[in-house]
């Protein structure tokens, strides 16, 4: 099965409706695969997209192939740049703001809600959960300067949305939404490890990349090779240490040292600048596999470590950050092009 980082998707009422990434990274929609889990639930909308004789077929067979609707695939996408997107400082791929993402995809929710009612039925969140996400605390009010009117076409869009909703009080706040100045964000892809101390060796020692699908999204820089780890001997006690370069936000993440798939140590990585950095002492079994073992028999895994998280490899990242980077600029969403008038603005 194709790794969902190749395949946007979205987990309709009764049934998956999937995207190519390179067709939507691109900005062109052409066909959608439909698979059905509740023939019962999903017939409603897929009659609605597909006309009654096609969505007959459709239902009789489980699955369909479909010319794509733009608003679905557009909603894809969001949800994918929000799981998915390819963060880098070393690549030149920037950060989105989670606030204009949330904007964006609240309005591309309602879209479908729209087109095709019942589609987004225990959907994994609504257009006004996404709208309250985005304005909380400030956030988007932070986010908007660079793209202050189109923040406001989007919100005012939302406020006769939510008004038809009889949302009287969510349509009020997207009605009076006004702009503040914009927030500046600094991130740096930080050296490794610091020199060892005095009477300290290091056993082992090595590089490592993050698996995007063992860490939140948004939260390290998604270029290869951007951990760094030893082991170091000390009169005291061994240690494993660990750098992760490149923080863009702070979370709850931990590194597991393996040997033969087996976990032997864990350490717990904290925010620091521009990095997520820990370090732990090991316990004597661990202490004597670090220094009988080479540091290539060794494997560093930041994030969860649960053997059932589908990972992805090196080739899957390096498909998407080459689709990302050769993304058209008429193809880019609300936070692509507020990033990239922020970075004109730096330069």
């Amino acid at each position: 099965m194709t790794h969902p980082v190749h395949t946007p998707v979205l987990a309709a009422d009764g049934g998956l409706i999937r995207f190519a990434l390179a067709d939507l990274l691109a900005g062109r929609t052409t066909t959608m695969h439909i698979e059905l889990t509740d023939a019962g639930a999903a017939e409603p909308w897929l009659t609605r997209l597909a006309g009654a004789e096609a969505g007959l077929v459709a239902l009789g067979q489980g699955q369909a192939d479909l010319v794509a609707r733009p608003e679905l695939g557009r909603l894809a996408l969001l949800l994918w740049l929000r799981r998915w997107w390819p963060a880098s400082a070393s690549l030149g791929i920037p950060s989105l703001d989670p606030a204009l993402l949330d904007l964006e995809t609240a309005v591309a929710t309602a879209d479908v809600e729209d087109l095709a009612e019942g589609l987004l039925d225990d959907f994994e969140a609504s257009a006004a959960e996404l709208f309250d996400t985005a304005i909380a605390d400030g956030a988007l009010l932070a986010a908007a300067a660079p793209v202050a009117g189109e923040v406001r076409e989007l919100c005012a869009r939302l406020a006769a949305w939510f008004d038809d909703q009889d949302d009287v009080v969510r349509a009020e706040a997207a009605a009076r939404f006004e702009m503040a100045a914009p927030g500046q964000r600094a991130y740096a892809l930080a050296a490794g490890t610091d020199p060892v101390a005095p009477g300290e060796g290091v056993l082992a020692s090595g590089r490592a990349s993050v698996d995007w699908a063992r860490v939140p999204p948004g939260i390290l820089d998604a270029a290869e090779d951007t951990v760094t780890w030893r082991i170091v001997a000390a009169a005291s006690a061994t240690r494993l240490e660990v750098v992760v370069a490149g923080a863009f936000a702070d979370a709850a993440i931990t590194a597991f040292a393996t040997h033969e798939g087996e976990p032997f140590a864990e350490v717990p990585l904290s925010l620091g600048a521009g990095r997520f950095t820990g370090a732990a002492d090991l316990d004597e079994t661990a202490a004597r596999l670090a220094a009988r073992v080479q540091s290539g028999q060794i494997t560093l895994v930041v994030g969860v470590a649960d053997e059932g998280v589908a990972g992805t490899t090196a080739e899957d990242r390096a498909e998407v950050v080459a689709l990302v980077r050769a993304r058209p600029p008429e193809a880019r969403t609300l936070a692509e092009r507020a990033a990239a008038a922020s970075a004109d603005e730096e330069f």
